[in-house]
């Protein structure tokens, strides 16, 4: 019988810090390194230690130093010895363990750090995205489809070989290139070829991309407001100053650069198919202003159409870069909401004379995509499942929306109005006059265990804080149920936020 060989542990990778200059013995150092490393959770209960004779090779110091150091941690409760097995971090750590300085002298000063003005920016301005918890009506989850589960796991077993992998193209793979340019084309009216196509690390990544190719520390990009906060602390990461205009039913309002109060900017971001987080959709006659604006003053479109799969009452209003002529317009989208978000599988589209560019800037932020998600996503398009997935995901959308604003109207209709999105997987909700503060009514049912988005948060210049985001994506009817009830009692006993209490 063939003996089982025992596999290395995650602590095989660590490496200690030995200063060949300080006096402390060497078992010493070795020690306090592991100790210290114990201490901060880089090495965790229950990991096993490397053998002494592979920790020797690995860390170019001989075996009767780690075998002391190893002996020091045991004698100490950081370890255990276990016979035949070898050493491991123990399960429980001494009380009160914390770092301790390997010089053994007094404590240091913190040192200060000097970070980016952006990122002091970003910092100062939030928010930004928090670990996603599930909890009724937070944002960005996925409907689960057991029947496209089944079809993904059974197409991700042909591409699981990574023996002769290597780095692939720069813009993606070709597959995949194809499969988009032929469902934007019938979907959303995109012109495109694959070559015109980068595939890239969700939606963001690909405004980076496009952020960074476009324009210039100092130019202006003008936004909605309010405005998606990654892309606005994008834009702020690369030196662009933003402007936001305002929405309305009918979208951004640029009038104020169409009568020449503001100059013409670099570049627009906008959400025109279902505006972050309002909900509005461009009018038809905006669109062709925008458009015609852009041509005229040289400026760009980056249009963000995260969610244009999901539209539950009439046909979609064509993409801006569908009815663009003068090739002004940069469109990206996003597989993150229609399948799943950790592919991180997005795509932009480019026009086709800025292709030489954009692929002579993609390697210095990324050398490339990562080709198993793309076969995976690939085939589940070319094989044509994507079409009934759509439309079994719509309908479950459309019916949680539903479930969602009945709750609402039963059990809050004294104090927010309901505006019914046409597209999407959010819903907002408006202040009746009850109340006044956002923020106030979020941290409050945050303390409950539901969550609702204030969209103060994402406002440009604008002072509105009457208005509250909630998702209904992969809303269980007992969530919504639940949910509601608590937020009847944040707004029945809230008298910090509440008027006339």
């Amino acid at each position: 019988m063939t003996p089982r060989r025992r596999r290395e542990g995650p602590s095989a990778a660590f490496r200690p810090s030995i200063d060949p200059a300080s006096v402390a013995p060497l078992p010493r150092q070795l020690y306090l390194s592991l100790r210290n490393a114990v201490a901060e959770g880089r090495l965790t209960g229950g990991q096993r230690l490397p053998s002494t004779r592979l920790a020797a090779a690995e860390w170019a110091i001989s075996r009767g130093v780690i075998a002391e150091a190893y002996e020091i941690l045991i004698a100490e409760g950081f370890a255990v010895a276990r016979h035949g097995s070898g050493t491991y971090i123990a399960s429980s750590i001494p009380e009160g363990a914390a770092r301790i300085d390997p010089s053994d002298g007094a404590s240091m000063q913190p040192t200060r750090r000097s970070v980016s003005a952006a990122a002091t920016a970003i910092l100062t301005r939030g928010p930004s995205l928090e670990p996603q918890k599930t909890l009724p009506f937070v944002t960005g989850r996925i409907a689960h489809d057991e029947r496209t589960a089944r079809l993904l796991n059974r197409i991700a077993t042909r591409h699981m070989n990574y023996a002769f992998e290597g780095y692939g193209d720069i813009q993606g793979e070709y597959a995949l290139r194809a499969a988009i340019s032929a469902h934007l084309a019938v979907s959303r009216g995109v012109r495109c070829s694959p070559e015109q196509i980068f595939i890239t690390a969700g939606t963001q990544q690909a405004l980076d991309l496009a952020f960074r190719v476009l324009m210039t520390p100092g130019d202006t990009a003008v936004v909605e407001d309010p405005c998606y906060p990654p892309a606005r602390q994008c834009l702020v990461l690369n030196g662009i100053d933003v402007v936001g205009l305002p929405v309305d039913a009918d979208g951004i309002d640029i009038n104020r650069l169409l009568d020449g109060t503001l100059p013409p900017p670099a570049a627009f971001y906008v959400t025109p198919s279902n505006q972050y987080p309002v909900g509005s959709v461009l009018s038809l006659s905006r669109r062709l202003e925008l458009l015609s604006y852009a041509e005229e003053n040289d400026c760009w479109i980056i249009e963000d159409d995260y969610d244009s799969e999901f539209r539950y009452q009439g046909h979609p209003i064509a993409s801006l870069h569908g009815l663009d002529k003068a090739n002004r317009v940069l469109y990206t989208g996003t597989f993150s909401k229609a399948l799943l978000p950790s592919l991180r599988i997005g795509y932009l589209v480019v026009p086709a004379d800025l292709v030489p560019v954009f692929r002579a800037v993609r390697p210095a932020v990324d050398r490339c995509p990562p080709s198993f998600q793309q076969r995976v996503i690939a085939d589940f398009l070319e094989e044509g499942y994507f079409p009934a997935h759509l439309r079994r995901l719509r309908e479950r959308l459309r019916a949680s929306r539903d479930m969602l604003a009945g709750f609402l109207g039963e059990r809050l209709a004294e104090h927010v109005a309901v505006l019914l999105p046409d597209q999407g997987i959010n819903l907002t909700v408006r202040s009746t006059g009850s109340w006044d503060d956002d923020t106030a009514v979020s941290a409050a049912a945050l303390r409950k265990g539901v969550v609702v988005m204030p969209l103060s948060r994402m406002n440009v210049v604008s002072t509105d804080r009457s208005r509250l985001l909630l998702g209904f994506s992969g809303l269980s009817e007992a969530e919504a149920d639940m949910g509601t009830r608590v937020l009847a009692e944040v707004f029945e006993g809230g008298s910090t936020f509440c008027r006339d209490r």
